[in-house]
């Protein structure tokens, strides 16, 4: 590490929104040539310290400092001007661009009047591209790659601007093993000219390799800041999990049925690997881990939206063969998806009309939709489900978080399966409609469904689940029931460190 002044300093941030202190009192400092890690758990503040870096946010108290002189960010293009370069989780690209067009948006070089230098847009572009080691060029159109590439674009970004610091946010999330060599040779020659790195990632492995300091939050304070050889995964873990997590365990009371599905062997290209698990009737089964460990893509290979390519998957004992969402519901599997708004719900449509969607063309007499019969199933899942509207009129775009959730979890269980999967089933949503959604999951349970919750908190998996099956890039690391699972050993397999006997399955 080089001994200078810090390229970059956050002092004293503190932000807080109503009812919530989300930083408070945090300080990071960056120096020249340096990858500092920054590690939490889901809501420890470590993107409301990014967004108040970026200028999306304006801290309370506290200031940034750039190279050794205060400074506003008043907003994204401030911090962009003074060299501080963001590589998002989240892509934000245009699908209808070129990469070129793309990684120069806003700065595409300019001939005489005004008009774009396409031959310096595509060579410049052309040059990053081969430093990156992808496979298209920069006229491809953005649209058309894979989420990888795109996130390799978003990487090529950070290489056309002088960058003072740059920060990763889980860049590795939907890189292949070969793309991720490619983006630490990247990084490395940012260090080597002197360019400060924030990196955010839940992977030990990386953190371990590739950083030299590790700054730990824990619900929006600053817990310490180490030097990445001067530490371990265990401490480093116990910082992130050093407060008492409410990990009350609802224990099932009620009987386990038989097996309701069964996955042998299930693989889906490179996002998942030789999956093998059950969900016996009243049972709920949790499924944690990091983003791009492969979780939601198993539930979507469930529901018939990806086509797996090995493996087989039992439906009471029998095997079947799912090639649709219509297969997946004729055969009992519904899915409440991660993105209820853009996936679960038709927000200019009214509650009733958003609940019996599925099952419309049962409900039809003649020609027409009978009315009375949506009015009831309407009804009987507003009292059933405690949904709170004025009435079946209401536009669902108009309810809270915890309403809207509990209307898409509505319409499934009308359509009466006998495996629910829920995907991110509270995220969004507000502590009291979070509590009432765990306690239905319970509910659901205990009335016999076969239940499977996706999700990234860990106090909402170790609440909820009966067993928890921790995921690392596209594999099972290990299967724990509720009375052997702590944080720490949780932690440690989302992170990929050790396995059940050395293998991918539990």
């Amino acid at each position: 590490m080089i001994d200078r002044a810090p390229v970059l300093r956050l002092e004293h941030i503190v932000k807080t929104f109503p009812g919530v202190r989300a930083l408070d009192d945090v300080s990071l400092s960056v120096l020249p040539g340096e990858v500092h890690a920054l590690m939490g758990e889901n809501g420890a503040g470590k993107s409301t310290l990014m967004k108040v870096l970026g200028g999306i946010y304006q801290p309370d108290a506290g200031q940034i400092v750039v190279d050794e002189k205060p400074v506003v960010m008043a907003s994204p293009l401030e911090a962009k001007a003074r060299g501080i370069v963001f590589i998002h989780q989240e892509l934000s690209l245009a699908g209808e661009l070129t990469v070129a067009e793309n990684i120069y948006l806003g700065e595409l070089p300019r001939k005489r009047f005004g008009l774009v230098d396409w031959d310096t847009l595509y060579s410049r572009t052309d040059a990053i591209l081969e430093k990156l080691k992808v496979g298209f060029d920069a006229r491809t159109l953005v649209g058309s790659l894979s989420i990888a590439n795109q996130q390799m674009v978003e990487i090529a970004r950070a290489l056309t601007v002088d960058a003072r610091a740059v920060i990763f946010d889980e860049p590795t999330a939907s890189l292949t093993d070969a793309e991720k060599v490619v983006l630490f040779d990247v990084i490395e020659d940012l260090k080597a000219h002197g360019v400060g790195i924030i990196y955010i990632s839940h992977r030990m492995e990386e953190i371990f390799r590739i950083t030299d300091r590790i700054t730990v939050l824990r619900d929006g304070t600053h817990q310490g800041t180490v030097n990445t050889a001067e530490t371990d995964e265990e401490a480093v873990t116990q910082l992130m999990i050093g407060r008492k997590l409410d990990l009350s365990r609802n224990v099932s009371h009620h009987e386990i049925g038989d097996v309701a599905l069964e996955v042998r062997g299930l693989s889906c290209g490179h996002l998942f690997k030789d999956i093998s698990f059950e969900v016996y009737r009243g049972e709920v089964v949790g499924f944690y881990g990091l983003v791009g460990a492969g979780r939601t893509e198993i539930a979507e290979t469930l529901f018939g939206l990806r086509d797996p390519s090995d493996g087989k998957i039992l439906l009471d004992g029998k095997e079947v063969r799912i090639a649709s969402p219509a297969e997946a519901i004729a055969r009992g599997i519904s899915l409440v998806p991660e993105d209820r708004k853009g996936q679960g719900l038709i927000l200019g449509m009214n509650c009733r009309d958003n609940i019996t969607l599925p099952q419309i063309d049962d409900l039809k007499a003649g020609p027409f939709v009978d009315e009375g019969s949506e009015i009831a199933i309407f009804d009987k899942y507003r009292d059933r489900l405690d949904i709170r509207t004025p009435g079946w009129k209401q536009l669902v775009g108009n309810l809270s978080g915890g309403n809207q959730q509990k209307i898409v979890i509505g319409k499934w269980l009308a359509m009466h399966p006998s495996v629910l999967i829920l995907d991110e089933p509270t995220r969004g949503i507000d502590v009291g409609s979070k509590s009432e959604i765990h306690n239905l999951i319970r509910e659901l349970a205990a009335q016999g469904y076969a239940v499977i919750v996706i999700s990234s908190e860990m106090p909402e998996v170790l609440h909820v689940s009966d067993r928890i099956i921790a995921m690392y890039c596209g594999r099972i690391m290990r299967t724990f029931t509720s009375d052997e699972v702590n944080e720490e050993n949780l932690i440690q397999a989302i992170s990929g460190i050790g396995t059940e006997n050395g293998n991918s399955t539990a």
